[in-house]
């Protein structure tokens, strides 16, 4: 659980761990241009995800996606929710 709430204390990966909370799955050039960051910054944030468990990837030629770790405990699932929904909420409260 420390690993986790680690990793989604940096804005970019909670960022980027919303975007990847639908279901679907997402490559790292999505997730670059949505969060306007470069690729090797992009990786390096993804991999703190896919350490903690909150997310995994999959290789598909050069590029590397990325999907919701449907394995995640419940338990943790409903905190990164949470943290995701009340970031949300102080992001539309700030615009």
């Amino acid at each position: 659980m420390q690993q986790a709430l680690t990793a989604i204390c940096d804005p970019t990966r909670r960022a980027a761990l919303s975007l990847v909370w639908d279901g679907g799955e997402h490559c790292v050039c999505e997730l670059m241009a949505r969060l306007d960051a470069s690729q090797s910054r992009m990786s390096r944030h993804m991999k703190v995800l896919r350490e903690a468990g909150l997310v995994l990837d999959r290789r598909d030629a050069q590029w590397v996606r990325y999907r919701r770790n449907p394995d995640l405990a419940p338990e943790l699932a409903a905190v990164i929710d949470a943290v995701l929904a009340a970031a949300g909420n102080v992001q539309e409260a700030c615009a």
